[in-house]
């Protein structure tokens, strides 16, 4: 598609990547039902060779989604904690399984309450950023400029580095102050890529559903998996 060709409201993501396809992810998580996507997420990163480093921001909002969907227990050792029941310790990175915060780690959590984390500054060579499940009071924030937290701040140096920002929105029914504020992020260059998965290829587990999903939003910045379902027509 020509830059004659693309609507406003397209990134051209080709030329907005500073690698293609992208080494430095941040993903960030809000207080929106759906942690089993963030889990599906995370472990496809985490396996994922050219992915070489990902900023993971958790708000509390999500620690509380997360302790009842995922049967998450405080803040220690949360990116262990969120990919060792499905991961398996013995495909688990050794700092994982040891709860270590090795350097060495690809995912690296960031505190929320950090503002002058590195993903803050636009001088930092992050290469997108995703929101899964991205709640509609984050998705407000977003769209309306308030940065106070690093989600949000993350999220507002994505858009104004014309980097790609992925939101998969979580809410139903929506309201018109939702679907304005969708609105207002697709126009500030966001991707809004609602948390809905696909039914067609037949998933049997709400697993397999998550992580079909994952594979969805990866393929949209570019890295597609080897595993991911591909129609045929």
């Amino acid at each position: 598609m020509t830059s004659e060709e693309r609507p406003p409201y397209a990134p051209d993501f080709e030329a907005t990547l500073p690698n293609n396809p992208p080494q430095n992810l941040t993903i960030a998580t809000s207080g929106a039902s759906g942690a089993i996507f963030l889990r599906h997420l995370l472990m496809a990163v985490e396996r994922d060779s050219r992915v070489r480093t990902v900023n993971f921001i958790a708000s509390d909002s999500a620690l509380r989604v997360m302790a009842e969907e995922l049967g998450i227990r405080g803040r220690a050792n949360l990116v262990a904690q969120i990919l060792s029941p499905s991961y398996g310790a013995k495909r688990m990175p050794r700092a994982l399984r040891n709860g270590s915060s090795s350097k060495a780690q690809k995912i690296k959590e960031q505190s929320n309450a950090d503002i002058g984390a590195n993903v803050a500054s636009g001088s930092y060579p992050a290469d997108a950023m995703i929101v899964i499940p991205c709640s509609v009071g984050t998705l407000a924030r977003i769209a309306n400029g308030v940065a106070s937290h690093l989600i949000e701040r993350a999220s507002d140096v994505t858009l104004k580095e014309k980097r790609p920002l992925v939101l998969c929105v979580r809410e139903t029914p929506l309201n018109k102050i939702h679907i304005r504020n969708m609105y207002r992020a697709a126009d500030a260059g966001a991707t809004i890529f609602p948390l809905i998965p696909a039914y067609y290829y037949g998933p049997t587990s709400l697993d397999e559903m998550a992580r079909e999903f994952a594979n969805r939003v990866l393929a949209h910045l570019g890295l597609t998996q080897p595993t991911a379902f591909r129609w045929k027509g």
